[in-house]
C-alpha cells in the first residue's frame, strides 16, 4: 500500500500537486492554504506530485517504482481518459 506524506512547514500552497494528480487523490484546504491528502487509496504511485512539488513537501513510501512514466505531462493528458 502507498503511503503519502505531506510536510506541513514545507508546503508552500502552489497547488502544483493537486493540479498534476490525475485520480484527485490530493485537495487544497482552503483556510490552511496548504495541499492534503485526501484519498490516499486513490492514489497510483506515478509520483507526479512529489516530482512537481518545488519544496520537496512532498514523500512516499510502499510505490512501485515503475510508474513514474506519469511525470510526462503530455503522456498524462493523452493517457487520462484511462485512469
Amino acid at each position: 500500500m502507498i503511503h503519502m506524506k505531506i510536510r506541513d512547514a514545507a508546503c508552500r500552497g502552489c497547488r502544483f500537486c493537486v493540479d498534476i494528480c490525475p485520480t484527485d487523490a490530493l485537495s487544497f484546504d482552503e483556510a490552511t492554504q496548504k495541499a492534503v491528502v485526501e484519498t490516499v487509496e486513490d492514489c497510483i504511485g506515478c509520483l507526479s506530485c512529489g516530482f512537481i512539488c518545488p519544496s520537496g513537501a512532498i514523500r512516499h513510501e510502499g510505490h512501485h517504482v515503475v510508474k513514474n512514466f506519469y511525470r510526462n505531462l503530455y503522456f498524462s493528458r493523452r493517457m487520462e481518459k484511462f485512469l
